[in-house]
């Protein structure tokens, strides 16, 4: 890949406009657009493509996970295979994710009202039928984030830390999750802010999430950070789901790692190195998978994964009339 093949849109400059990254097309008429900014390193580390401003900070949400099970690997918790992945996910409520963040707890002796989450359905649409029509209603444990949260408090409960204030920014378990944020990525977190779990959520550019993810990957063996990195890429049906962009990638892609965010944000590292990240600036998962699938192709990347999530579709009456895809 050459930078020759990295052609940025017109609007990609324009200050204080966002270039559009997907655009909605409907019975053959664009109908809506989404923008945003992305940003490709090339192996190297270095800035292959940049659209939009990629040194602003953002709230990466949950593509923050990896550094926050770091954390918890670093405070000196021992996990390892689908709970290290677990404690890194964003999972769908799919009855195995359920089983084994309540067997995270009870390994550790901690009840399930020990978890701070909000009362939610699972994630997957489908799940959240199934978990209803079952007769069940929101829980903590079925929140995607419930295995992050089961690692933290254990984190807490192995060093004596209070675990009634474990999301409290200024916890010893936050200053040090702040701190892998910070070296992982290179520049200082910007701002905390409070995430949709509750916990505490650190603003650093697009250039740094890519940054960390390429810093996951390329991590000594061993390491908190490359452990974190090949538990997900082992297991990553914990990490997301059966029916997720992120479980289909990392199972067709070997050595890729990948993770969403909410609020459409997405980063990916490549064994090699290279890296991307990206935000859509109104928030719209619809535009993640075909902006992903686009960014994965300038990269060269040409696995089945690729096509599933490159272009979405819009529904007419019974039928497919149109669909969201990259435009650049």
């Amino acid at each position: 890949m050459t930078s020759s093949t990295l052609e940025p849109p017109a609007t990609a400059g324009v200050p204080g406009i966002s270039p559009v990254l997907a655009e909605v097309v409907r019975s053959g008429f664009v109908e809506g657009h989404h923008r945003g900014s992305l940003v490709i390193l090339a192996a190297d580390g270095s800035v292959e493509l940049a659209l939009g401003d990629v040194t602003a900070p953002v709230y990466p949400r949950s593509a923050n996970k990896p550094m926050q099970a770091a954390a918890v690997l670093r405070a000196g918790l021992e996990l390892s295979g689908e709970r290290l992945a677990l404690a890194a996910a964003s999972h769908s409520g799919e009855p195995f994710h359920l089983e084994l963040a309540r067997t995270m707890l009870t390994e550790f002796g901690l009840p399930e009202d020990a978890l701070q989450t909000p009362p939610d359905l699972p994630l997957d649409p489908v799940e959240a039928e199934a978990y209803l029509a079952a007769g069940h209603g929101r829980d903590r444990v079925t929140m995607n984030c419930s295995g992050k949260h089961a690692a933290m408090i254990a984190a807490c409960a192995v060093n004596g830390w209070d675990t009634g204030s474990y999301l409290a920014p200024d916890h010893p378990l936050q200053r040090l999750a702040l701190q892998v944020v910070e070296e992982t990525s290179g520049e200082r977190v910007a701002h905390v802010g409070t995430d949709g779990c509750g916990a505490p959520l650190m603003a650093i550019s697009l250039t740094g999430l890519a940054r960390a993810f390429r810093t996951f990957v390329l991590a000594e063996p061993g390491t908190p950070e490359r452990r974190v990195a090949d538990a997900m890429r082992a297991h990553p049906e914990y990490v997301a789901g059966t029916r997720r962009a992120d479980t289909w990638l990392m199972r067709e892609l070997p050595g890729a790692l990948s993770k969403m965010g909410a609020e459409a944000v997405q980063a990916v590292a490549l064994p090699d190195g290279r890296a991307l990240a990206f935000k859509i600036d109104d928030g719209a998962l619809r535009a993640t998978g075909p902006v992903l699938g686009r960014a994965l192709t300038l990269l060269g990347v040409d696995v089945p994964a690729v096509e599933r999530m490159s272009s979405v579709p819009l529904l007419g009456g019974a039928g497919r009339v149109g669909a969201v895809r990259a435009a650049f």
